[in-house]
């Protein structure tokens, strides 16, 4: 049998040379957050997790222990028959659970009398947890950021994306947090991440990126949505040279014409996103917006929106927080299309 504990730091270090990366928790703890690349092998599912706590409080420990010990036992097994039969004895898993290491240390005990050599992270995901944490401030402040500034429908994440094609290091926040930030930006069908997860998936970005070259950002504020950026982070962010995107007010609007098509097919959903901007923009603003999009007439809707809603709110945002606004060179695209982000790509990163 070879089983090994490693703490945290020494585990993530060396998460590559792993053959695989096992989170012995629940269904619906890994969905919370799980470490990268992990697969998802319940030692106990949520159901079962559930009746094990109500035995424990209201039998006892002794017969929750009892079921419990049956329950993964019978899991493991389908593990097995399932996802290990076919593994060479060259195999080397990672495996964790939540903390105490019963339910991980139980699947890497029946796995290293296989014969496997198995590692358990010493305090589970609650010391992966903590690890990032710590990290996220230091992997912030150790790089160089180029920030993407410029209004609604100006094409901040067309550019982005093109840069990242164009071999640019790019962090796309909004991405990662399944959002597009902004009042309309929740997309139908995708909800966010939980904060816990969107920490993980920005530190491994982050962790990821070679400190002697610059990396894109959009001038995020400090909420994608429902989720907070780490504090270090978009304090270096606002630190950072930025660069002013622009693009023509009839380019705009057919960008978020396009980018939103979700909301031109779903009118009613349009009208209800709408209605969260009652407070700032006044009632009979909104019902008369939300007249018009009813009737089909989206386009002068969205124009509005921009010049009378996001414009003001940006112009007064971005030059509040991001020190190097006012000294931005201004980059202009030919048009919004993909091919014209692409060739200010080239341009951007041949002058970088």
């Amino acid at each position: 049998m070879s089983v090994q504990t490693l703490p945290a730091a020494e585990a993530i270090a060396r998460l590559g040379d792993f053959s695989a990366i096992i989170d012995a928790r629940s269904e619906g703890e890994y969905a919370e957050d799980h470490l990268p690349g992990a697969l998802n092998w319940p030692s106990l599912n949520d159901e079962q997790r559930k009746l094990i706590g109500t035995l424990y409080k209201q039998v006892s420990p002794f017969e929750a222990q009892k079921r419990g010990a049956a329950l993964v036992a019978a899991n493991i097994a389908r593990h097995i028959e399932r996802d290990v039969i076919d593994k060479p004895r060259s195999w080397q898993p990672l495996a964790y659970c939540w903390r105490g290491g019963k339910r991980s240390g139980s699947l890497a005990l029946v796995l290293g009398q296989i014969g496997f050599r198995v590692n358990v992270v010493e305090g589970g995901y609650k010391a992966f947890r903590s690890a990032v944490l710590a990290a996220l401030p230091e992997l912030a402040a150790r790089l160089e950021y180029r920030v993407i500034c410029g209004p609604t429908g100006a094409g901040k994440t067309r550019l982005l994306q093109a840069m990242a094609q164009a071999g640019a290091q790019v962090l796309d926040l909004e991405a990662l947090a399944s959002h597009r930030s902004s009042v309309l930006g929740m997309i139908p069908g995708l909800p966010q991440p939980t904060h816990k997860r969107f920490d993980t998936l920005v530190w491994d970005r982050l962790r990821s990126f070679d400190p002697s070259r610059p990396v894109y950002v959009e001038s995020e504020s400090r909420k994608v949505g429902n989720l907070a950026v780490p504090d270090a982070l978009i304090a270096r962010m606002r630190a950072s040279p930025c660069l002013r995107l622009e693009l023509p007010d009839d380019e705009r609007v057919a960008l978020l014409l396009e980018d939103y098509d979700f909301f031109v097919q779903d009118r009613q959903l349009f009208c209800e996103r709408l209605g969260a901007l009652a407070q700032l923009r006044g009632q009979a603003v909104i019902e008369g917006w939300q007249a018009q999009a009813t009737a089909g007439d989206i386009e002068p809707v969205v124009r509005e929106l921009l010049l009378k809603h996001y414009d003001p709110g940006y112009a007064a945002s971005i030059s509040r927080n991001f020190q190097h606004y006012a000294q931005a060179a201004t980059i202009v695209p030919a048009d919004r299309s993909a091919a014209a982000m692409a060739q200010l790509a080239r341009e951007i990163l041949r002058e970088a």
